[in-house]
């Protein structure tokens, strides 16, 4: 699995995306198996990829399976929790 952030490094939300993916991957012990990749949109590479990708406005993140196929998009937001495990098909208990 891959997880692709789309962002500039200077962004606050972009910031806060990849933190809380860091730490979640964390948490669910999918460090080694889910890949993260940030993609600065300041960059002529990632803007040309955000423009492959439909980013308009960021932080953009995009979670693709192992058959690098998207399984889910988060626009301009920081992706909840909950959503972001069912994204990663992770068992979270209460």
């Amino acid at each position: 699995m891959r997880i692709d952030v789309y962002g500039k490094p200077d962004c606050a939300r972009c910031k806060s995306t990849k933190a809380k993916i860091g730490h979640y991957l964390n948490k669910w012990g999918l460090t080694d198996s889910v890949k993260v990749e940030f993609v600065d949109m300041d960059t002529a590479d990632g803007m040309a990829m955000g423009a492959f990708n439909d980013v308009g406005q960021i932080p953009v993140t995009i979670v693709y399976d192992d058959h690098d196929q998207k399984t889910a998009r988060w626009d301009e937001v920081v992706p909840p929790s909950e959503d972001l495990a069912r994204a990663l098909n992770v068992q979270v208990t209460a």
